[in-house]
């Protein structure tokens, strides 16, 4: 991170587009989630751009209405950051903050049971490999929230790029259409979601670890709710939607209930703006576990491990989807989140 003090937060509509690439673990990403309750499919959909390691980061994965996950992972060459576009799937900029449009042609792993994805060399190995086609449409129903950093003078923060997370980022709730087609199956895709996007040096190391919740419950109603641990203190953020406007918060917590295998089942969040204060209470549909893995200059393995959850969401006498995004470093084969092992 760094000190926020004289800092503007600045936004562009060239900012939806590629940045310089001026770290060596520089990564510029969009992230796109959507569910249609009336057909209980739902999805989220990620390409990194890697440029200085030579690589990109996709990520597709799709949740189907009886619990199973078809994902797919891939680590694309790439030579430039001229676009997001690699390993089949492709994010394009039709009218900035505007209209966007995520398509995918390619293959995911169906699974029946996601939690083996703990073991994807094992997971991909023993369970199907089936076509899948994505192509959606993003509408944003909400202002932009967030930018990049600027200092008075004009200059841009100095990073620390082995501490930093992204040194810019922006969200927006969004209207979603399209199709999304895995093997023979084949659904019609009205609703709702989120998208983010985020630019500079980024190790997923760099967090302890985060609780990322993502919800929309209709054109006029959502949140997202942010909790970032480092082992001494919590950054609580977020925002409410109502009626075409975002209410900071200032305030939250949340409360896990958890598995066998540390993953969350069920949430339980209060939340807090400057007029009045929120219960939500989630209910994970189906969830898959994802790794990323790194080996320091020291020669340790560092291991992160981001459970995401479909879930469902009631609050104020609505039912509202989402995700619940989990990250936690895993130190002595356990998540440090503290509401996971009770630190």
């Amino acid at each position: 991170m760094f000190d926020t003090k004289d800092v503007r937060w600045v936004l562009e509509p060239q900012d939806e587009f590629c940045h310089e690439a001026d770290a060596p673990n520089f990564n510029e990403s969009m992230y796109f989630n959507v569910y249609d309750p009336s057909r209980r499919v739902g999805g989220w959909f990620r390409i990194g751009n890697r440029v200085n390691e030579g690589y990109a980061e996709m990520s597709c994965c799709v949740y189907l209405p009886d619990g199973r996950v078809g994902f797919m992972f891939k680590r694309p060459t790439i030579s430039g950051n001229t676009a997001l576009d690699a390993g089949g799937m492709r994010i394009e900029v039709l009218e900035p903050f505007v209209r966007l449009r995520v398509t995918y042609a390619g293959s995911v792993v169906l699974l029946a049971r996601p939690a083996e994805m703990a073991d994807p060399a094992k997971a991909f190995r023993e369970n199907p490999v089936v076509p899948c086609r994505i192509e959606l449409e993003y509408t944003g129903i909400a202002p932009m929230c967030g930018g990049r950093p600027v200092r008075a003078h004009g200059s841009e923060p100095a990073v620390n790029v082995e501490t930093s997370f992204a040194k810019a980022h922006y969200e927006q709730h969004m209207e979603v259409s399209g199709r999304i087609a895995v093997g023979d199956e084949a659904y019609e895709i009205a609703g709702f979601g989120l998208r983010d996007k985020s630019w500079g040096a980024r190790y997923w190391q760099a967090i302890r670890w985060y609780r990322w919740l993502p919800i929309s419950f209709d054109a006029e109603f959502g949140m997202m709710i942010s909790l970032i641990g480092d082992g001494t203190r919590t950054r609580q953020s977020g925002m409410v939607l109502r009626e075409g406007a975002y209410v900071p918060i200032r305030e939250a917590s949340i409360e896990s209930q958890w598995d066998a295998h540390h993953y969350q089942t069920a949430l339980r969040v209060q939340a807090r703006t400057d007029e009045r204060s929120y219960e939500i209470e989630g209910r994970v549909l189906s969830l898959i576990p994802l790794r990323n893995r790194r080996t320091a200059p020291d020669g340790a393995v560092l291991h992160t491990r981001i459970t995401e959850g479909m879930t469902e969401y009631r609050c104020d006498g609505r039912v509202g989807y989402g995700l619940s995004e989990y990250l936690d470093q895993i130190v002595d084969g356990r998540p440090v989140g503290p509401d996971v092992t009770g630190a």
